[in-house]
């Protein structure tokens, strides 16, 4: 029966009407969601969520020389899938743990009307000129 208690770094084998797998559970990892539990699946070659106790049943202890063998053939593979795990894990709690320090948003006083704006009239002030070109008053003079 699975037990990492004992193991930082437990090895096992996944019984399933699929098949069997050996499997890699690691005290070390992030917490999984409530009820759920992360292992390396070997023949996936990824870190798998799965349900605990769906699972648990199914998961056994390899012998010694089982185990032996099973660290030497996945131990690279495993170490390699657990870096990029953790990685891409501790971003995401980064990214949510991050707080909001952005300096308070100050007021900014509304822009003041001219009495002119307010009162809805098209007086034009000063600044502008009328560019307005009185040379197309003949459509005839247009050729397409």
């Amino acid at each position: 029966m699975y037990n990492t208690a004992k193991k930082q770094v437990w090895y096992g084998e996944l019984r399933t009407a699929r098949g069997n797998a050996i499997v890699i559970h690691d005290n070390q990892l992030p917490e999984a969601s409530a009820g759920r539990i992360y292992l390396y699946n070997t023949q996936r070659k990824a870190i798998v969520e799965y349900v605990e106790d769906m699972v648990k049943p199914n998961l056994h202890e390899l012998s010694d020389e089982q185990l032996k063998a099973a660290e030497s053939e996945f131990g690279g593979a495993w170490k390699s899938a657990r870096n990029e795990f953790m990685q891409k894990h501790s971003a995401r709690i980064n990214l949510a743990n991050i707080k909001d320090t952005a300096p308070a948003r100050k007021a900014k006083p509304e822009p003041q009307l001219d009495d002119d704006e307010e009162s809805g009239s098209d007086v034009v002030g000063d600044d502008f000129e009328d560019d307005s070109d009185d040379s197309w008053d003949d459509e005839d003079d247009y050729e397409e």
